[in-house]
C-alpha cells in the first residue's frame, strides 16, 4: 500500500507535466496570448519547484513525512482544481505556482519514505518502483492531453481531481506508520521525521539564500531559452545572482549547525559522485527531449497529440529498462550499470543525428530515440541509488532534497542551452520566425528567388533538421562528460553494510 500511494502521487505530477507540453499552443490560442507569454504556464510552476524543493529535508524533519506528503498532494490537487477554473492567463499563471509548491515536494518525499521503508541491499529494487509513474506517465500524457484538449484545455487540469483524492485517500491511509518518530535529537540535527514538538528550527537565512537564488538561476536559464541568446541583461543578471546567493547558502551551511540542507553531505563520495553524474547526465537527456518533438512539428507538420504518440517507444523503453537497471544496481558494480546507460543513451543519440534529415522514415528516428530511452532508464535512477543507498534517517531528507536539486538545476541548464543553440542555429539559417511561433511554411528566406510555397515549406524543413542535428551535438558532450563521472567516481561496490536502523 506503501509504494502504491507512492507510484499513484508520483504518476499525478508525471502525468500533468507530460500533459502541459502538448497543450502550450492550445492554451495560448484559446487565452488570447503569445507563446513566450504562454510559457510561463511552465515556467511558473518550475520557479516554484525550485524554490520548495530545499524546504522539504526541513518540512520532514518539523512534520513528518506522512503529513508532508499529504499536504504536498492535496496542494498539487487544489492548484489543478484552480487552474481548471482560471478566468485568464494571470490567474492561470499564479495557480500553476500553488500546483509546483506541491508537486516540488512530492519526489523527493518519496524519496524520503522509500529510504525508510527498504533495508540499503533492496534499495534499488524499490527506487525501481518508485520509478513506474515515468513508465506509466510519458505513455498516457500526451495522448490523454490530446484527447482533453480538443474538449476543453480546462480539463488538463481538471482531470487531476479523481487522481488526486484517490492518491490522497490512499496516502493518508497507507502511510500511518510514518507519522513521526525521530528523536529529538536526530531531528535537532537535520534529522529525517521529526513531529512537531521535536522538529528542527527553521534555517530562515538559508531558506533566504537558497529558494530565490535557485528561482533566479532558474529563470535566467528559462529567460535564456526564450530569447535564444545568453548576452542579455535578463538573462545574465539574475543568473548570475542567483548563482552568488546559492554560494552564500553554501557557505553558511557549512557553518552552522542545523543547515536548511546538510550541504556537507556532498563530502561522502557516493552522493558527491551521484550529484555529479546526474546534473551532467539530465542536463544532456532532458536538453535532447527539446528537440525531437520540435522537429515533428515544424519539419514535418505533425500535431502535437501525434507527436505525444512518436514519443510512446522511447517511454516504455525509459520505463521498462529502468526497472530492470534498479535491480541490477543491488547486485552489480553501479559504475559499470550506470556506465552502460550512459554509452547506451551517447549512442542512440548520435544515431539520431546521423540518421536527421527532412525525410528520415519515423521508425529510424523512433528507434534511436528509444535506445537512448533504453540508457536514461539504466541511468538516472541507479544513479541516484547509488548516491543514497547507504544514508541513514537522519541524512535521507538531505540526501534526497540534494540530488533532486541537482536534478532540476540539470534539467534547466540542458533545456536552456539546447534552447540558445537551437535558436542560434535558426537564426543563422533564417527561420528565427520558427520558435516565434511560425511554421513550416512561413520561412520565405531560406527560398530561392521565384519558388512557391511547396518549395518554401522543403526548404524550412531541410534548414530545421539541419539545425536539429547541430543542436543535438551539445547533449552528446554533456553525455560523454557524464559517462566520464560515472567511470571515475562512481562508487565499485553493489551496497554496503549500513548502520542505521531501517525503520517500516
Amino acid at each position: 500500500m506503501v509504494f502504491a500511494a507512492l507510484i499513484l502521487g508520483g504518476l499525478l505530477v508525471v502525468l500533468d507535466i507530460t500533459i502541459i507540453n502538448v497543450a502550450i499552443r492550445t492554451l495560448a490560442r484559446d487565452l488570447a496570448v503569445s507563446l513566450p507569454v504562454i510559457q510561463w504556464v511552465s515556467t511558473g510552476y518550475t520557479l516554484a519547484l525550485a524554490m520548495t524543493v530545499p524546504t522539504s529535508a526541513w518540512l520532514v524533519g518539523r512534520f513528518g513525512v506522512r503529513r508532508v506528503y499529504v499536504g504536498a498532494l492535496g496542494g498539487f490537487v487544489l492548484g489543478s482544481v484552480l487552474c481548471g477554473l482560471a478566468w485568464d492567463i494571470g490567474s492561470l499563471i499564479a495557480f500553476r505556482v500553488l500546483q509546483g509548491v506541491g508537486g516540488g515536494l512530492v519526489q523527493p518525499v518519496g524519496m524520503m519514505i522509500v529510504l525508510r521503508a527498504t533495508p540499503p541491499e533492496r534499495r534499488g529494487r524499490a527506487m525501481g518502483l518508485l520509478g513506474l509513474p515515468v513508465l506509466v506517465g510519458p505513455v498516457l500524457g500526451p495522448t490523454l492531453g490530446g484527447w482533453l484538449v480538443e474538449i476543453s484545455w480546462r480539463w488538463i487540469f481538471l482531470v487531476n481531481l479523481p487522481v488526486g483524492l484517490a492518491a490522497l485517500l490512499l496516502a493518508a491511509r497507507a502511510l500511518r506508520p510514518f507519522n513521526g518518530s525521530a528523536s529529538g535529537a536526530a531531528a535537532a540535527a537535520g534529522g529525517a521525521v521529526g513531529d512537531r514538538a521535536t522538529g528542527p528550527r527553521l534555517d530562515v537565512a538559508g531558506l533566504a539564500l537558497v529558494a530565490p537564488g535557485l528561482a533566479l538561476f532558474v529563470f535566467g536559464l528559462a529567460e535564456s531559452g526564450r530569447l535564444g541568446t545568453v548576452a542579455s541583461s535578463s538573462v545574465v543578471v539574475p543568473a548570475l545572482v542567483g548563482i552568488a546567493m546559492v554560494a552564500g547558502f553554501v557557505v553558511r551551511a557549512l557553518k552552522t549547525p542545523a543547515p536548511l540542507v546538510r550541504i556537507t553531505l556532498l563530502g561522502r563520495r557516493a552522493v558527491a559522485s551521484g550529484a555529479v553524474t546526474l546534473v551532467l547526465f539530465s542536463s544532456a537527456y532532458f536538453g535532447s527531449m527539446l528537440v525531437l518533438p520540435l522537429y515533428w512539428q515544424v519539419a514535418r507538420g505533425l500535431s502535437p497529440a501525434e507527436t505525444g504518440m512518436l514519443g510512446i517507444p522511447q517511454a516504455l523503453a525509459t520505463g521498462l529498462s529502468l526497472q530492470v537497471a534498479s535491480r541490477l544496481v543491488d547486485r552489480l558494480q553501479p559504475a559499470r550499470v550506470v556506465g552502460f546507460g550512459i554509452t547506451l543513451a551517447a549512442s542512440g543519440l548520435l544515431a539520431a543525428v546521423l540518421l536527421l534529415d527532412a525525410n528520415t522514415p519515423y521508425w529510424q528516428l523512433m528507434l534511436a530515440m528509444s535506445v537512448t530511452g533504453v540508457g536514461a532508464g539504466s541511468t538516472i535512477m541507479p544513479t541516484i541509488t547509488t548516491a543514497l543507498r547507504n544514508l541513514d534517517d537522519r541524512d535521507s531528507p538531505s540526501g534526497s532534497t540534494l540530488l533532486n536539486i541537482t536534478s532540476q538545476v540539470g534539467v534547466s541548464i540542458g533545456t536552456a542551452a539546447t534552447s540558445v543553440v537551437l535558436a542560434s542555429g535558426l537564426a543563422s539559417r533564417g527561420l528565427a520566425a520558427v520558435l516565434a511561433g511560425g511554421d513550416a511554411g512561413g520561412g520565405s528566406d531560406t527560398a530561392v528567388p521565384g519558388a512557391g510555397p511547396a518549395q518554401v515549406a522543403v526548404d524550412v524543413a531541410a534548414g530545421f533538421a539541419a539545425a536539429c542535428r547541430t543542436t543535438l551535438g551539445v547533449p552528446l558532450v554533456l553525455m560523454a562528460g557524464a559517462l566520464v563521472a560515472a567511470l571515475t567516481v562512481l562508487p565499485r561496490r553493489a551496497s554496503q553494510t549500513s548502520t542505521a536502523v531501517v525503520e517500516g
